[in-house]
């Protein structure tokens, strides 16, 4: 054991301090006391395992002894079990027809509101349709240009007034919705004035032409930056391959070639168009009284246009069949992305309770937690990554399904075939009794942390309000759970999941054992030859009869590439290229273009 103490240097004409004194003192008795130091450390310390634990892993199912020992607990029998109390929510309209949702809190003297819109970034092709005239991110420079200025207060005088007041004013865009929030104290002095602020950049936004030129630039070096990030450019690739010519396909900040044809009128036509009484809803948590929150709404609602809703988003056609997408990448490290075509949300009460179930079955499948099976097989057995999770991102219209890790280059293959495998094991077994009331348990235990914070219920509240749901997709929520069984969770996750039809992009460096895909019209399976020496170097790799089972069922889940590209411009300009052929004589398979 070797510590170091580093003591501030005084300057050169400096007395020592008191303080400096003090720092050498116990420099000096550190550096004496290391000898016994170090040889303690190495007599109490146990020599560890190869691997993730020492051989007296922890036994997860075996009682917790410290907890007999509590007096707190020990025979007590006053102290009543701690109960749940769910929200009550309180549902208004306000005079020109906004729905509005409020809780009411007086446990901090805050208040959070927002107003979303159904106007996200799949709406950003609807103001210039057509091939010439795309203009997608057109919804995320609307909301931030929000509050860049009112027709009374420019840019600088926006923010001066903002910070004056001390309140918290922001805006975020997803491919349904425009959000518009603020956080203020709940005292008329403040939130008075915060919400004329909150109601003028919303109603009346300036839209300055200087401003914009500078917004469209700052996002344009955002982009730039982002397909420097393996994590972005395989999530544009997949939502590209998954929804095609969906509205869901573009990303929510647009693209190079999009954002610069983004003008004033554009801006000025998307506002009039979405943000608008019939197309708006409004949520509310805080201290306040339900008339003060009726009154809240009212200042917020009362100069929209009326306006029209949107129109609602056409269902995406799944892809007919899966494939395997590779950019190329600079790095030892390769970023995974997988996944299909999901589902929308659903009020029917028959539908959220399988959407229960299945987010149940999928936790044990694919949850962040050390539970899960993937993790389990393909982080702690194998040894392949860090992390590894996924789940189901419900929308408008039918959402996607995705699971994501990173790994090493040269494990990529193995990676992918262990997760597949993974995949399918559980599909065609299903979950275990076990593993079903342990989740269930998580989950019911776990949910009141969703009402921890007002910003965190405001959020619920948002979501059933934008998407017309019912208050019982909260207060039902642990029913639901109770009511799922083994049979439900273990039909839903086969009804739901096929690894055949996923869309599967990689992007970083290539093995030498990834096959050449387009030199070959069959879709032979890799040979063990190419899987095997990648097993071999694993911290799983041991001589077991399990490291034996596992190599073959590898071998049997094929990964091909059907897809490779340079860079993710190539991919959007549909510039394949043949694995076997080098960057010198490289020449363009498919110009057609998929943006």
């Amino acid at each position: 054991m070797t510590i170091f103490y580093v003591s501030p240097k005084p300057s050169k004409d400096a007395k020592p301090s008191k303080r400096h004194k003090y720092s050498l003192i116990k420099s000096a008795l550190l550096m004496a006391l290391l000898p016994l130091i170090s040889i303690n450390a190495s007599v109490a310390a146990p020599a560890l395992m190869q691997g993730e634990h020492s051989s007296n892993d922890v036994d997860v199912s075996a009682p917790i002894k410290a907890l007999a020992n509590l007096s707190s607990l020990a025979g007590d029998t006053t102290t009543p079990a701690v109960a749940m109390t769910l929200p009550n929510f309180q549902h208004f309209t306000t005079k020109n027809g906004v729905p509005v949702i409020f809780f009411s809190t007086n446990q901090l003297p805050i208040v959070d509101v927002d107003m979303r819109f159904k106007a996200g970034s799949a709406y950003d092709g609807s103001i210039r349709p057509g091939v010439d005239g795309k203009v997608n991110g057109l919804a995320s420079i609307v909301a931030t240009m929000l509050l860049k200025g009112t027709d009374t207060l420019s840019e600088d005088e926006y923010a001066e007034v903002s910070e004056q007041l001390g309140l918290s004013l922001g805006t975020d865009v997803t491919n349904d919705q425009l959000i518009v929030s603020l956080r203020s104290l709940s005292d008329e002095n403040n939130l008075k004035p915060a919400l004329k602020l909150m109601q003028a950049a919303i109603v009346k936004p300036r839209f300055d032409k200087a401003v914009l030129e500078r917004t469209k630039a700052q996002q344009l070096t955002g982009l730039n930056y982002m397909q420097q990030n393996p994590d972005y450019i395989s999530s544009t690739v997949f939502t590209h391959e998954l929804y095609g010519d969906h509205p869901y396909a573009q990303g929510t900040y647009g693209n190079l070639a999009s954002v610069p044809n983004i003008t004033q009128d554009d801006l000025q036509r998307f506002h009039d168009r979405y943000l608008v009484a019939k197309n708006a809803t409004i949520n509310i948590t805080g201290d306040l009284s339900l008339a003060a929150a009726k009154e809240v709404a009212e200042t917020l609602s009362a100069h929209l246009a009326m306006g029209k809703p949107a129109a609602p988003l056409p269902a995406p056609v799944a892809p007919k069949t899966g494939k395997h997408i590779h950019i190329d990448y600079d790095s030892s490290q390769t970023a995974i992305l997988m996944g299909q075509l999901g589902v929308a949300v659903n009020p029917d009460p028959v539908v959220t309770q399988q959407h229960s179930a299945f987010n149940i079955g999928n936790d044990v499948l694919a949850g962040g937690g050390f539970h899960s099976r993937l993790t389990d097989k393909v982080r702690k057995a194998l040894g392949y990554t860090y992390s590894i999770g996924g789940g189901m991102s419900p929308m408008q219209v039918a959402g996607p399904y995705t699971i994501n890790f990173s790994t090493r280059t040269d494990k990529a293959d193995a990676a992918i075939a262990a997760t597949l495998d993974t995949i399918d094991t559980t599909l065609a077994q299903g979950i275990t009794k076990d593993e079903l009331e342990l989740t269930k348990e998580n989950f019911i235990n776990s949910y009141p942390m969703r009402f921890a914070s007002n910003a965190s219920i405001n959020a619920t509240i948002g979501v059933l309000n934008v998407y017309g749901l019912p208050d019982s997709r909260v207060t039902d929520y642990i029913k639901r759970v109770e009511q799922a069984d083994l049979d439900s969770v273990n039909k839903v996750l086969k009804q739901t999941l096929n690894s055949e039809d996923f869309i599967i992009v990689s992007v970083g460096g290539l093995s030498d054992s990834k096959p050449d895909s387009n030199s070959t019209s069959d879709s032979t399976p890799k040979s063990s030859d190419s899987i095997q020496p990648q097993l071999a170097n694993t911290a799983s790799s041991k001589a077991s009869s399990s490291d034996a089972s596992i190599s073959n069922s590898l071998v049997n889940k094929g990964v091909k590439i059907d897809e490779r590209y340079r860079t993710l411009q190539d991919y959007l300009q549909g510039n394949t290229y043949t694995i076997a052929n080098t960057a010198a004589n490289t020449t363009p398979v498919n110009q057609t273009t998929n943006e």
